[in-house]
């Protein structure tokens, strides 16, 4: 997978946007809520969140490390786009955004 590749499959994810934010994060977002970012400047890095089993799992891979400032919610930073085989990095980006729409779904039925 490379960027663009990324970005597409980011955006045809449902009612998902993108934006940039922080001068140079490109966020991808479900109703405001983020659910993947990537660094525009290098080093790039992809961040995701993820459930704490996976998260441990991908943490014994070189190339992915706690996200900065985030990593204690879940948050992983893939150091690049061949870390991980394209198949498990759009897992991973359908999973973080099933995570975000699913807690706000919860907060929508909580009301």
């Amino acid at each position: 997978m490379n960027f663009e590749g990324f970005r597409k499959f980011c955006l045809s994810l449902p009612e998902a946007t993108e934006d940039v934010q922080w001068e140079n994060d490109l966020l991808f977002r479900f109703h405001h809520k983020i659910f993947a970012a990537y660094n525009l400047e290098p080093p790039h890095g992809i961040t995701l969140k993820c459930t704490p089993e996976r998260g441990a799992e991908l943490l014994e891979i070189e190339g992915v490390s706690r996200a900065a400032y985030t990593g204690r919610y879940g948050w992983i930073t893939i150091a690049g786009f061949h870390v991980l085989p394209d198949a498990e990095l759009r897992e991973l980006v359908k999973s973080s955004y099933q995570l975000i729409a699913g807690k706000l779904a919860g907060k929508k039925r909580a009301k």
